[in-house]
This record gives C-alpha cells, sequence and structure tokens, in this order.
C-alpha cells in the first residue's frame, strides 16, 4: 500500500492499516477504554475461553490474557502483520496461554460453541461481510456466551448502537449489558 493509499484507509473507512498499527498502541487509548476497563466489562472468569477478533497489534490482549490465567485466548485477524505484531508483544510480556488465528474475512476457523466470550473494539465496522461474521460469531459461542462490542466515536468505521442492535439481535443474541451510548460505548450481548 502507498503512503497516500495508508493514509486514506488511516482516516476513512475500511481495514485499519497494518503499518500505522504503532498508533494503537499509544496509552492515550486508556483514555477511551482502558484494558482493565474493557476486562471489567467481558466478566470474565480465570478458565473462560476467549476470542478477541480484530486484534491488531493486541493493545487489550495481555491484560485480558493476564485475567484468564486458567483460561485461554485467541487472537484473531484478517492482516497476518498484525498478528505478528501481537505475537511479539505477547512474546515479550512472556504470555503463553494465547493462540494466534489468520482469518479470511468469511469464516472463522474455530469450532462451534467453542468461546465463552468474544470481543471486538472498534472492529466490526471494519467487517466487510459483516452479517455472516454476526452469524459466525453465534456458532463460535457457546450457549450463554457474550458477545461483546466496542465502539468509539471519530472512528470512521463506528457502528451506532442502534445499527449494532439491528445487526446481532436478528441473529439470535438478546441485548444484555450496555456501558455508555450513542457512538462511544460497549454493548454486551448474551447466546441464548
Amino acid at each position: 500500500m502507498e503512503e497516500k493509499g495508508i493514509i486514506q484507509r488511516l482516516t476513512g473507512k475500511g481495514v485499519y492499516p497494518f503499518q500505522m498499527a504503532w498508533l494503537l498502541l499509544l496509552p492515550f487509548r486508556n483514555l477511551y477504554l482502558s484494558p482493565t476497563k474493557l476486562a471489567s466489562r467481558l466478566n470474565l472468569k480465570v478458565d473462560s475461553t476467549v476470542l478477541e477478533l480484530g486484534c491488531g497489534p493486541g493493545y487489550f490482549s495481555p491484560f485480558i490474557a493476564k485475567s484468564i490465567p486458567k483460561g485461554k485466548l485467541y487472537l484473531a485477524d484478517i492482516q497476518p502483520q498484525m498478528l505478528e505484531k501481537a505475537r511479539k508483544r505477547l512474546e515479550k510480556k512472556k504470555i503463553t496461554n494465547v493462540e494466534f488465528k489468520l482469518c479470511d474475512g468469511n469464516s472463522l476457523p474455530f469450532a462451534d460453541m467453542m468461546f465463552d466470550v468474544a470481543y471486538l473494539v472498534t472492529v466490526l465496522g471494519e467487517v466487510a461481510n459483516t452479517d455472516l461474521y454476526v452469524r459466525e460469531l453465534f456458532r463460535v459461542l457457546k450457549s450463554g456466551g457474550i458477545l461483546s462490542v466496542s465502539e468509539q466515536a471519530g472512528d470512521p468505521d463506528s457502528i451506532p448502537l442502534q445499527e449494532l442492535e439491528t445487526l446481532l439481535l436478528p441473529a439470535g443474541f438478546v441485548s444484555d449489558t450496555i456501558f455508555g451510548k450513542n457512538r462511544t460505548y460497549t454493548a454486551n450481548f448474551r447466546k441464548p
């Protein structure tokens, strides 16, 4: 991707450019949603099996993995470069209860009813096949499992809460807990 394309993607719609991944690791993100705050919203147990879809360079991953010491965190992304950055970051922190999976943008490479929790932070709006991914998320979650979606105002791919509900409720999810409102929120949905 040439530099002009990278800048356009950084400020426009579509997949976040891996060349700018370093921006996703800046501590100013804590002003919107810190890893601690996210973990508190996910109802994690020490042995939870968790999917982070669209992990990028792994900003939230270390804290989430440490929050489930007897569980496992699966990091998934469509960009191999992002997965490699996340892998290096977690290896440097000596975090081992993680696995990395490259996604193809159409399906999730996981078994049915595998996860207790799946979360996406400012990712769902970047997904080209949103309806397909929503069905896949429903498939890979256990009964009673939580799908947590966090969005931030100002992100060009941000999905308003009402639009998110129109995507998830028809797929079978039920609304559980909402933190925030409008365009800056974390919304948890449960698979019955």
